[in-house]
């Protein structure tokens, strides 16, 4: 049987945001098949869009040259058993690359910085009842890749992870709902996104059965979606999107083992260490302040390196993942020649200069060290934006750089001419939920922005524009969730479960789509 290629197939708000449901039989069902997986580009996302016939013919080509079937370019019955497959979630084709590639396997475009890295299964299954089995299972499931690379994987059972897994069903807050046994079987953030997996808790999951489907082999395959693996056209590749069936001995293919050691190294060529740590003896920090006493920060930056570091007076720390780096707090004149302490902002542009501001002067650094000519004059070098900032960052929405002061702010890009529109300064009621009197900002490395204010932080959503409403609510304790003070803390966040890199962020798996914000709000 061979389906017609329609004339017009109309794609408009309701296409975007629709899912479609198996079993695929017609234009319409495989139309949104190849919509959310990537073979389909909704003309920007305008409503009313048209994709003519042979756009259409021309996505059925994509979608069959990848699952390795002939190339017809029709909705033929090898076509439709594909679409019918049980398979992972994330899409196919990220961003628009072309698919005719020299090398087989694909990389989304991100990967951790660190490769000790830490997870918990946060959401057991509730048809398979056995938790020590399933932890084993996935723990087999993380050895797969760092069997291969300079990869650790700890788990832990409390305080911040990188990667959370769940076992979810239907819609579960992150815009894309799951389908029922034997479709989409899981799918996984990618590590910019959080790097957190996610499995369809209505699959009959088993381990070492022949039946139902295998827990090991669908988990190692989302953990190459989180340590920042696209899928591959590689048909014996472990990060093929289709479930194969139980494999008693899985191996990963040369595809997988090029594809992961291109990110991170193998074990006899570990990947070098991207911060230098100070050297000497430590300096006297006597009079250091306490953040676990007093959480208050002057301004928080991530450098170019990767290195994330708080300032508060005179003194600055080093965060980690989890906690405060060994060896901090450290004086800032120390390491930092011709910066002074006691700071308002700073921030770090994608070039990988990084700004610090105090009153009406600022200081440019590559990682720590300064440029010559520093510090100069706000004036001079960002025009329209005020003395005394409360905060500055480049916003994870859209690229752009926003200073904070008082109950105002202002939109900078150093391109126009003037770089501050006369549409400026602006309430920062606009970022609903945000107080006013911000102390510091930043994005961090999980592609979110995070505002600090006294003892408390809050996690922007970019998508809804307002502070993430999750459980437990913001704001958070920033003594807790980044300087690891659980031991003082007689708060009710110090076990929570829920960490600031599990983001409700948007994946490129999602059919929720990132639009930059109406220029007239922010």
């Amino acid at each position: 049987m061979k389906h017609s290629v329609p004339l017009l197939v109309f794609i408009g708000c309701c296409l975007l945001f629709a899912s479609f449901s198996f079993p695929i039989n017609d234009e319409e069902e495989a139309s949104l098949y190849l919509l959310k997986f990537g073979y389909l580009e909704p003309n920007g996302y305008r409503v009313g869009a048209l994709v003519g016939p042979d756009g259409i013919s021309n996505a059925i080509k994509d979608f069959q040259r990848f699952a390795g079937i002939n190339q017809t370019g029709m909705l033929d019955n090898d076509t439709l058993g594909m679409m019918n497959t049980p398979r992972c979630g994330v899409k196919d084709k990220i961003g628009h690359s072309s698919f005719a590639r020299r090398k087989r396997y694909a990389l989304q475009g991100s990967k951790w910085r660190k490769t000790d890295l830490t997870y918990r299964i946060s959401k057991y299954p509730q048809k398979l009842k056995n938790k020590s089995k399933i932890d084993k299972e996935i723990a087999r499931a993380f050895k797969v890749w760092s069997d291969v690379t300079t990869l650790t994987f700890e788990e832990r059972k409390r305080g911040r992870v990188n990667i959370d897994i769940r076992f979810e069903r239907g819609e579960h807050g992150d815009g894309d709902p799951f389908d029922g046994p034997g479709k989409t079987l899981a799918h996984a953030f990618f590590p910019q996104f959080g790097g957190d997996a996610h499995f369809d808790d209505e699959e009959s999951w088993t381990i070492s059965e022949r039946s139902g489907t295998n827990l090991f082999q669908v988990a190692a395959h989302e953990f190459g979606h989180s340590l920042g693996l696209s899928h591959s056209d590689e048909k014996k590749a472990l990060m093929a999107p289709y479930y194969r069936g139980f494999q008693p001995t899985l191996k990963l293919d040369s595809d997988d083992v090029k594809a992961i050691q291109s990110l991170y190294g193998s074990k006899d060529q570990p990947t070098p260490s991207e911060d230098e740590e100070p050297s000497g003896p430590p300096p006297d920090t006597s009079d250091a302040p306490d953040l676990c006493q007093d959480a208050s920060i002057d301004t928080i930056t991530r450098l170019q390196n990767g290195s994330t570091y708080v300032f508060k007076g005179d003194f600055y720390w080093k965060i980690l993942q989890d906690a405060i780096a060994d060896g901090y707090p450290r004086k800032i004149a120390d390491d930092w020649d011709g910066l002074e302490g006691n700071l308002d902002a700073s921030l770090t542009w994608s070039n990988g200069k990084t700004y610090f501001f105090k009153g009406g002067r600022y200081w440019r650094f590559t990682n720590k060290v300064m440029d010559s000519g520093y510090p100069k004059l706000l004036s001079r070098g960002f025009e329209g934006i005020p003395d005394m900032l409360d905060a500055a960052f480049v916003w994870s929405g859209n690229g752009k750089t926003y200073f904070f002061k008082g109950d105002k702010y202002w939109r900078y890009e150093s391109n126009s001419d003037p770089p501050v529109s006369d549409q400026y300064p602006k309430p920062i009621s606009n970022w609903n939920g945000l107080p006013n009197d911000i102390d510091a900002a930043f994005q961090w490395e999980n592609s979110r922005t995070y505002f600090f204010k006294g003892d408390k932080y809050y996690r922007f959503n970019d998508v809804n524009f307002r502070v993430d409403s999750t459980d437990p609510s913001f704001p958070r304790s920033t003594s807790v969730w980044w300087f690891d003070c659980r031991s003082i803390s007689h708060r009710t966040d110090a076990t929570e479960t829920s960490t600031p890199n599990q983001e409700l962020a948007i994946r490129d798996n999602n059919t929720v789509i990132r639009i930059d914000s109406n220029p007239g709000l922010i």
